[in-house]
């Protein structure tokens, strides 16, 4: 009678676990740590704030997922910034990056331990391997996200400009686990390092966990022969930035003088951008980039809301228009009304033999 009623149970016992879906069996925020010969990409940074408040929210662990060689460092750095745990995948296949082994290794631990949401950073790494994770996992993944937050039911609400940018659509995957992002740089402050923070933590030898590696050099349909990174900036990683709107009608040496004074990097709006005066990689706003310098120097920007969404967190902000009434000067600490072509080069050259660049403000 005993064996029956245990031959039940264990029946019972399985068919209810067969009945979790992968939602229920899901947990555990993971955010990807981007790395490049030891250098950390400044976005990975910022995904563990908002890791973080997302894992609190959810009382489950953040846990940075850290891909490379010789990463020792980069994962004890990730527990200093905020991280309950960090898993490694250290092997020379992953140096330098290609998508073929970064995919297969991140979609394989996906599958095995089943995370409820992964963010990764929306640089060029992050788009081009995320795809290969999600499609293959059947999970949910959002591109461009510049707004993060989770419902009453735990599930990810990934925010991403839409139509042109002039809305901000909210995607929700209700059914598919890991719920995936793709996260623009520059939208959230980056976690500070907190070296005090690993002596505070229990067991912290057993809160970094080496990974088993799925790939070996063998397995790489793609080999590097060549990298060249060129000399272009990040523009989310500038600490100043000159930027060019639709004013400088096609012509941008005043600009290109200035930056060049102050040491900082060229901008550009939508308007910049669509009229092909400057690349698409250094356009700020919704559907460009979102950028915090220490100091924004807007050059015949009108100020719509899609670009001032994208600098609106610049400590510094100094706008030169023509026209006084132009919405950009309700964003600015500065206002110079003015023609561009006339003021930009008296800036420069004000510039010169100053260290700081707001002694020329005043």
């Amino acid at each position: 009678m005993s064996d029956s009623n245990d031959t039940q149970n264990e029946s019972t016992e399985t068919a209810a676990a067969e009945e979790l879906s992968e939602v229920d069996l899901a947990s555990d925020v993971w955010v990807f740590i981007e790395e490049h010969a030891g250098d950390v990409m400044a976005v990975s940074w910022e995904l563990l704030t908002e890791g973080r408040r997302l894992a609190d929210d959810l009382d489950e662990d953040l846990v940075a997922l850290v891909i490379g060689e010789d990463v020792d460092d980069v994962a004890d750095e990730a527990l200093e910034r905020g991280a309950d745990r960090v898993l490694v995948a250290d092997d020379p296949v992953f140096e330098p990056y290609r998508a073929d082994p970064y995919g297969t290794q991140f979609r394989e631990m996906v599958e095995d331990r089943m995370p409820g949401i992964v963010l990764i950073g929306g640089t060029h790494t992050g788009r081009d391997f995320a795809g290969r994770v999600a499609v293959p996992a059947h999970a949910g993944l959002t591109a461009d996200v510049t707004e993060l937050d989770v419902d009453e039911d735990g599930q990810l609400l990934a925010r991403r400009p839409a139509f042109g940018g002039n809305v901000l659509a909210t995607i929700v995957c209700p059914e598919h686990r890991p719920q995936m992002a793709t996260v623009r740089a520059g939208v959230f402050e980056a976690a500070d390092p907190d070296p005090d923070r690993l002596a505070e933590l229990d067991d912290v030898d057993n809160r970094i966990e080496s990974a088993e590696v799925y790939v070996e050099e063998a397995d790489a349909i793609t080999e590097v022969l060549e990298r060249d990174v060129g000399d272009r900036a990040d523009i989310t990683d500038a600490d100043r930035l000159v930027a060019v709107g639709g004013g400088v009608e096609g012509t941008l040496e005043p600009a290109v003088e200035l930056a060049e004074a102050l040491d900082a990097e060229v901008a550009a709006s939508r308007k910049a951008v669509d009229e092909g005066w400057i690349e698409g990689a250094r356009q700020v706003g919704q559907t460009g980039k979102t950028v915090r310098p220490d100091l924004y120097v807007a050059l015949g920007i009108s100020g719509a809301v899609q670009h001032i969404e994208g600098m609106n967190d610049a400590e510094t902000v100094v706008a030169v228009n023509n026209d006084p009434n132009a919405p950009i000067f309700d964003h600015a600490d500065y206002g110079i009304v003015g023609d561009l072509f006339e003021i930009a080069p008296q800036l420069a050259e004000r510039l010169e033999g100053k260290t700081d660049p707001e002694e020329v403000l005043q």
